[in-house]
């Protein structure tokens, strides 16, 4: 499922291969991927891509046309990817939009989704500005550390749900949750309310650290996701816990990797991070 590092690995390919190319066509090919805005697709016909930016797990093309700012918002969902024309696909009959560019490198953006979980949303800004205050809280990569700590001290409940929580804080998933909570030596149940500010400054830290190294490496390629390009992001083969269960603790403390059912499923080390209060 692409998370944060997948979302911004995508819109920086996008960045380097489209930028500043004129939309000659979009073609929808099931209305229903389209979750708002689907009247107003005429308009986007010969306007230029002049930005693309990462909100969450979504990547936004920004569009201008006779001095008008619009939107097209991909959600990536659990299975939708962003890819270029080159790039094959095994089912082909689940690319749903077609987007075709006239003066840069690329001359094709397919927007594939076989389980239609993720949407299209073609916004202007007043649509756009709503849609990421309804969708999205702080972005891990921007919020400054005081006020991440100030986020904690005002939650209750769990901390991995709450690491995963869109609209508190926007692009961690199961995946990344893992890890940055095994890094932090932090069990995914301790609650929040029980986190000493050590503690919230040492997960800030650590969840930084690995978004940042995750996006160096092109993100995580497990199951299907793909960049534009078709290449796999390569931050798999770093994983420290996250689908490790039986395995040794990488800290070399003795016991293995257990997994823990509930939402999702969460593997830590019960050694390296207890679920009591302590740091």
């Amino acid at each position: 499922m692409p998370e944060l590092p997948e979302a911004e690995s995508v819109a920086r390919q996008i960045r380097a291969h489209l930028l500043g190319a004129q939309l000659n066509d979009c073609v929808v090919g099931r209305a229903d991927i389209v979750r708002e805005g689907l009247s107003t697709l005429p308009w986007y016909r010969g306007a230029m891509l002049e930005d693309v930016a990462r909100y969450g797990k979504s990547v936004a093309l920004g569009f201008r046309k006779e001095g008008e700012l619009r939107y097209i918002v991909a959600e990536l969902g659990m299975t939708g990817l962003l890819l270029f024309h080159a790039t094959q696909t095994r089912h082909p009959q689940h690319v749903h939009v077609r987007l075709s560019f006239t003066g840069r490198r690329e001359s094709e953006l397919r927007y594939w989704n076989p389980r239609r979980f993720g949407r299209m949303s073609l916004l202007d800004q007043a649509g756009l500005d709503a849609y990421r205050t309804r969708r999205f809280g702080v972005d891990p990569l921007t919020v400054p550390r005081e006020e991440f700590v100030r986020l904690l001290q005002s939650r209750r409940g769990r901390l991995k749900p709450l690491l995963m929580h869109q609209q508190v804080i926007a692009g961690i998933g199961n995946i990344y949750a893992n890890e940055i909570l095994f890094r932090a030596r932090l069990h995914p149940n301790r609650e929040v309310a029980r986190l000493r500010e050590t503690a919230m400054i040492r997960l800030y830290d650590t969840m930084q650290s690995v978004l940042c190294e995750a996006i160096a490496c092109g993100g995580s390629s497990v199951k299907d996701f793909f960049a534009p390009d078709g290449t796999e992001g390569q931050y798999k083969s770093r994983h420290l816990v996250y689908g490790k269960e039986g395995q040794l603790c990488p800290n070399r403390c003795g016991r293995v990797i257990r997994r823990l059912q509930s939402e999702r499923s969460s593997f830590f080390c019960p050694v390296c991070q207890t679920n009591r209060l302590s740091g």
